[in-house]
């Protein structure tokens, strides 16, 4: 048979072991909290009409004129190179026109701006409808970022790839105004085609629909290929030489090369034109 035994004497707590139990388990997590605080993402919003302050809109000023009056130097200068060989040529020949150029170059300023101010709306956007950790992914000054990742003494593949991925995503809502802007621009131009037209046909129409889906098939695989070559080119720079000029020169080189390279490629392999 079981032996069970049994005992009257009840266990005795010492004098406020209670209170130095919840005492103790209130200093053990304060403690952990200081040592593990919640990360606070800053956000800081450029101003929604930055492109046309002074220094951003002289830029973009003097970089459109340059853009569009550079060229005419060129001729000008085969001009006089044959005038020694042909001295009697008219001055009517050598007239040269600058109204083209300064509409070419108004437009491209308003293209710019625009793009620039549709960036900073869409921010705001990213702002209010996105988490706060991704806004701050979105908005975070990528240069500075690239720096701080360098002396986290990373190896180079992976840093190579942490700075990529922060240019994919901070470059990631200039390339959408830039699409936005573009986009519109193809649409306002098919639709006053269409209205201008003397041919009113529905044969008319679907030719002009064509078109712009063309357009703007063609504007999204440039943008896109903007935005990938430009975060590789920010990693690859970054990687070889300084952290945040590199990143700069990577991200703007990749951007500007980027849609030539594919445009290239696909006249060549597919023949198609973008």
């Amino acid at each position: 048979y079981t032996k069970v035994s049994h005992c009257d004497a009840g266990a005795v707590l010492p004098e406020h072991y209670i209170s130095n139990t919840q005492r103790s388990s209130e200093d053990f997590f304060k403690n952990d909290a200081l040592k593990y605080s919640v990360k606070e993402y800053k956000i800081e919003l450029k101003p929604l009409f930055s492109a046309f302050e002074l220094r951003p809109f002289a830029l973009t000023t003097l970089r459109s004129f340059l853009l569009f009056y550079l060229p005419l130097l060129e001729p000008s200068l085969n001009i006089e190179e044959d005038e020694e060989d042909f001295p009697q040529d008219s001055t009517e020949e050598r007239r040269v026109d600058l109204v083209v150029p300064l509409k070419k170059s108004v437009k491209q300023i308003i293209r710019e701006t625009t793009v620039v101010t549709t960036r900073r709306i869409l921010e705001r956007l990213a702002v209010i409808y996105v988490s706060q950790r991704m806004a701050w992914k979105l908005l975070k000054d990528v240069p500075k970022s690239a720096v701080r990742k360098s002396q986290r003494g990373m190896p180079a593949t992976v840093y190579f790839f942490r700075v990529s991925r922060t240019t994919f995503r901070g470059h990631l809502l200039g390339v959408t105004a830039a699409w936005i802007v573009q986009t519109g621009i193809e649409i306002y131009r098919c639709f006053s085609r269409i209205t201008n037209s003397d041919e009113s046909d529905e044969a008319n129409v679907t030719v002009r629909a064509k078109l712009l889906g063309k357009k703007i098939s063609g504007i999204t695989i440039r943008c896109g290929a903007s935005l990938i070559f430009a975060s590789i080119g920010a990693g690859i720079c970054a990687t070889l030489f300084r952290p945040s000029v590199g990143q700069w020169i990577g991200c703007a080189a990749g951007d500007l090369a980027g849609p030539i390279i594919v445009s290239v490629c696909l006249e060549k392999v597919f023949h198609v034109d973008l």
